[in-house]
Formats: structure tokens, C-alpha cells, sequence
């Protein structure tokens, strides 16, 4: 009995044994293996956290990619030309990355997560490196494909691996470093992007990804340790894929992405190609439930959503999704056509929502590593989240920069509160062998909020600033209303501005007026989750003595 117990006493982080509850440190993981070991056995936390860092670089690239070529797309188009074509360098990358979202979690689940995840890295490296060598924008265009199909492996791999290496209870004291990547992302994804192009060219905006990937590629060959499973340890997977499900929600997922990312831009809502791919999404989503319930290895099995708190967990990743990047987009707009700020910083106007997310997030995951409660966070960030909408609402032409900065806080707060407890709920909620999907159904749903979000909003915004801009400024300045910056804004008659100020404004209370009263729901939902103790969770409590004396008969026989 001692010998047994004296590699869980060593490690009181317990980071990196992944095993279900009950099962010794240093047993068999989901994969098939045990995380990095000391000599005895012992998980060893210096090197998970390498693993952790490898990690963070792999996230750090997927969500800083597309920070970084926004800043670039004018210098691409004035080289490569193709400005018809130029929403579709984003669409493409965001149609691959949601699309192949799930189909990466599943492929994890099904023949082990590290080769599925380095290979998910070695496709984006391939994408931003011919993305870098594009002649004109049809190659652009196809090569943004290949690198968002490769980003789609990234978030689900990095969240599916740390779901297997950290026990969901201790999971909570790396929620600050999650959190710190992403405000990473935000703040410096323009301004590195502005700094490369005008210093080195637009190339180098993809080019700069392969010396990260390349460090975390050969960090985690070197420290993570997770073989290949076979038959028995993989449970009830029969090895085959289901193709008829990934071909219908890929078409279901594409279609859905289109009619937000082309509402109201490219064609009306109510016109046919619209109407079209909205019939097309329901009847392919329709289509996909229905051989799941038949498949043998359905892409995302669906009892998972048997579980309450993992479909709640779905249901407020996506009103996250829906409200977190509705207020990154027309927060640093309102700040350049309102109060006059610039344009080249734009990442900075969000330090005060980010830092405050950053903040939150750490204390929210060190206070459930603590306590191993977590009910409460949903609640509170759902409530957060609503009063930051509603304040954000009330700005005008009058609000200064110091107001607008405390709303962003507030919001922040309780996007910290959300962000990585629903990941962390929507794991604990499922078994091992389902790590993969809950992680990626997850990611799927905060991704297609974000859609929804910003066509949406974005929707609400235009059609108000140029009802308001008709009535007042003339429909000239309508027409080019939704480019003008500070500069621009700056050369146009008093009064013109003025009415443009104005408009900006409506359209924003309008668009966070939404927002509030979507994350309503989320708060809402928050009350419905259920306390499950997390796995792995807590010191070990001393066994009875009835207990203690039976195990030692038992030893003695």
C-alpha cells in the first residue's frame, strides 16, 4: 500500500496525470500513456508547464494570425490587387477553421491527440508559408483555406491535450495564462501586424508564424509523451470515420458562415442567394442529427448533450461568442470615430476590458483549483456581462475615455468569469474518450456565436448610422460612412462630422443594447448549472477505519 501511494504524495499539483478519478499517479491517460514522468512515476510539473508553454505558442498563433493580416490587407491589395475579392482572404480562412473544428476534435479522440495536433500545426505552417508566396488573390485566397484547416486543429488540440494533463480541478490555475494569450492576441495582434508590413512587407504578416510553430512543434515532439492507443484503450470506437456526417455539417457549418458573413454586405437579407444557404444550412444540420443517431462513430456523438451542464456550457459559449467579438469590433470604432483615437493603436483601446478579463479569469481559476466550486462564476459573469452591455449602451458623443475604459472593465470581468469555466465545465461533464468532441463542440459553438454576433450587430449598427446619417448628413457621407477613421473625419465639414459622431453613436448604443439583452440569456442560463464535483479534484481524504482495515486483509491474503 505505501509503495502504491507514494507517487501521488510526491506531486501535490498532481499536473499531468489526466486520469480519472481514483486511478494512481502516473497510470494510462486517455491516450494511451502517462503525461511526463519523474523517475518513480511521478508526474513532473516543470515539465507539463513546458508542455503548457508549448502549448500557449500554438494558441498564441491561431488567434494572433488574423489580428495581424488585418492590419495588412491594404498593402496586399494595392500589390496583388483583386479588391472585389477581398472579404474572401477572411471568409476562407474562417469557413476552413469552423468547418474542421469538429472534425479535429474527433480524429484526436479516435487515433490520439499528439500526432492529430502536430499535424494540425505542420498544415497552418504549410498554409501561412504559401499564403507568403502568393502571386495574385485567387492563390490567396486557396492558401488561407489551407492555413485556417489547419487552424481548426489548434484551439481544439491545445484545449483536448490540457483535458487530458491537468485534472479539470487544477485545470483552473492555468486560466490566467489561457487568458493571457488571447489579450496578447488582441492588443498586440495590429500593432505587430502594423510594425511587419511597414518594416519588412506584407509576406512577412504569414511568414511569421513558422518560427513559432516551429518551436512548439519541436517542444511538444520532445516533451509530450502521449502514444497511440489501441483498440481496447480507444473503447467503443470501431475505426472508422463518419464521412456522411462530416461532409453534411461541413455543409451545414459553410452555409451558416456565408449568410452571416454576406447579410447585409454582399447580398440583402432577404434575397435569394441568402434564402438559399439559410435552407441549405437547416436541411444539411437536419440531416447531420439524423445519421449521427445511426453512425457507429459519429463525428460529435450526441449524448454528450445528454448532459445538462455540457449543453448549457454550449448554449453560453455561444453567447460569448455572439457578444465578446460584437464588442471587440465596434468598441475600437466607436473610440476612432467618437473621441478621436487612433487608429494605429486600436489594439491598446481594449486594455482596459482585456486587462480586467485577464485578471478575473486568474482569481475565478485559482478560487476553483482552491475550493472546487465553480456555479458561481457562471452566474456572476453572466451578470457582469449584462451590466457592461447596458453601460456600454449609454455611451454618447459626450463620453470620455475614462468612462468608456470603466464600462469596458465591467465587461471584461465578466467575460474573465466565462471564458475558460465554460471549457473547464463542458470537459468535466464527459468522459475521456469523448475529450476530444466536447473540447471542439465547444470551440464550434463560440465560433459560430461570433459569427452570429458580429453579422448581427454589425447588421443593427449599419442600418442605424445610415438612417441616422440619411436624416442628417446627407446620403454622400452614408455611402462612406463606414470607413471614415479620425483622419478622415477630420478633413469633413463641422457639421457633417458632427452628424457622423452622432450616427456612430446611435449605432452603437443600438448594437450593445442587443448585446445586453443576449447575455440576459446567458445569465439566465447560468442558474441551471449543476454543482458536479470537478475530477481529480482536492487532497485525498483519510479512509475510514472500517475501510483501512479491510484493504489490509486484503493486502494480507
Amino acid at each position: 500500500m505505501a509503495r502504491q501511494e507514494a507517487p501521488e504524495k510526491a506531486v501535490p499539483e498532481k499536473a499531468g496525470d489526466g486520469t480519472p478519478d481514483g486511478a494512481p499517479a502516473g497510470s494510462v491517460d486517455a491516450d494511451g500513456a502517462a503525461a511526463v514522468k519523474a523517475p518513480g512515476g511521478a508526474p513532473q510539473p516543470r515539465s507539463v508547464r513546458v508542455v503548457l508553454l508549448a502549448l500557449m505558442i500554438a494558441m498564441l498563433l491561431a488567434m494572433l494570425d488574423n489580428m495581424i493580416i488585418g492590419t495588412a490587407m491594404p498593402t496586399i491589395v494595392g500589390e496583388l490587387g483583386g479588391l472585389a475579392h477581398l472579404s474572401w482572404v477572411v471568409t476562407a480562412y474562417t469557413l476552413a477553421t469552423a468547418a474542421s473544428t469538429p472534425i479535429w476534435g474527433k480524429l484526436g479522440d479516435m487515433y490520439g491527440r499528439k500526432g492529430v495536433f502536430l499535424t494540425s500545426i505542420v498544415i497552418f505552417l504549410i498554409g501561412s508559408a504559401l499564403s507568403g508566396m502568393a502571386q495574385d488573390m485567387g492563390q490567396l485566397i486557396g492558401f488561407r483555406a489551407v492555413q485556417g484547416l489547419g487552424a481548426g486543429g489548434l484551439m481544439v488540440g491545445v484545449m483536448a491535450i490540457i483535458g487530458d494533463l491537468i485534472p479539470p480541478r487544477e485545470r483552473g490555475k492555468y486560466q490566467g495564462m489561457m487568458a493571457g494569450v488571447m489579450a496578447l492576441a488582441m492588443i498586440g495582434g495590429p500593432l505587430v501586424g502594423g510594425t511587419i508590413t511597414d518594416h519588412w512587407g506584407w509576406r512577412w504578416s504569414f511568414y511569421i508564424n513558422l518560427p513559432l510553430g516551429a518551436v512548439a512543434l519541436v517542444m511538444l515532439t520532445i516533451v509530450l509523451h502521449l502514444p497511440k492507443r489501441d483498440r481496447a484503450e480507444r473503447g467503443a470506437f470501431k475505426g472508422r470515420i463518419d464521412y456522411l456526417g462530416a461532409a453534411l455539417l461541413t455543409v451545414g457549418i459553410t452555409a451558416i458562415v456565408l449568410v452571416t458573413t454576406w447579410g447585409g454586405t454582399e447580398y440583402a437579407w432577404d434575397s435569394a442567394v441568402i434564402m438559399e444557404l439559410v435552407a441549405i444550412g437547416v436541411v444539411s444540420l437536419v440531416g447531420f442529427v439524423f445519421v449521427e443517431t445511426k453512425a457507429a462513430d459519429p463525428i460529435i456523438p450526441l449524448h454528450i448533450f445528454r448532459s445538462r451542464n455540457f449543453t448549457l456550457m454550449s448554449v453560453i459559449g455561444f453567447l460569448v461568442g455572439f457578444v465578446m467579438f460584437g464588442a471587440v469590433l465596434f468598441l475600437p470604432l466607436f473610440q476612432q470615430s467618437v473621441q478621436g483615437a487612433s487608429a494605429t493603436n486600436s489594439g491598446l483601446l481594449l486594455l482596459p476590458m482585456l486587462l480586467s478579463m485577464m485578471a478575473v479569469s486568474l482569481i475565478a481559476g485559482r478560487t476553483t483549483t482552491n475550493t472546487g466550486k465553480y456555479k458561481i462564476f457562471p452566474i456572476i459573469g453572466g451578470g457582469l456581462m449584462t451590466a457592461g452591455l447596458f453601460l456600454l449602451a449609454q455611451m454618447d458623443t459626450d463620453t470620455s475615455r475614462l468612462t468608456s475604459g470603466l464600462y469596458m472593465a465591467v465587461l471584461g470581468a465578466g467575460m474573465g468569469f466565462l471564458m475558460q469555466i465554460t471549457m473547464l465545465v463542458a470537459q468535466n461533464s464527459v468522459e475521456l474518450k469523448d475529450m476530444g468532441v466536447a473540447s471542439s463542440s465547444t470551440t464550434l459553438f463560440r465560433t459560430l456565436g461570433s459569427s452570429f454576433g458580429v453579422a448581427i450587430m454589425g447588421a443593427l449598427f449599419t442600418g442605424r448610422v445610415e438612417d441616422e446619417m440619411a436624416a442628417q448628413g446627407g446620403s454622400a457621407v452614408t455611402q462612406q460612412s463606414a470607413q471614415l477613421n479620425a483622419a478622415s473625419l477630420a478633413k469633413l465639414p463641422e457639421q457633417v462630422r458632427e452628424a457622423y459622431q452622432f450616427a456612430v453613436a446611435s449605432g452603437t448604443h443600438s448594437a450593445f443594447l442587443l448585446g445586453s439583452a443576449v447575455a440576459v440569456l446567458g445569465f439566465l442560463a447560468a442558474f441551471f448549472v449543476k454543482e458536479v464535483p470537478l475530477k481529480g479534484a482536492g487532497p485525498a481524504k483519510p479512509e475510514p477505519a472500517a475501510q483501512q482495515g479491510t484493504e489490509k486483509l486484503a493486502e494480507a491474503v
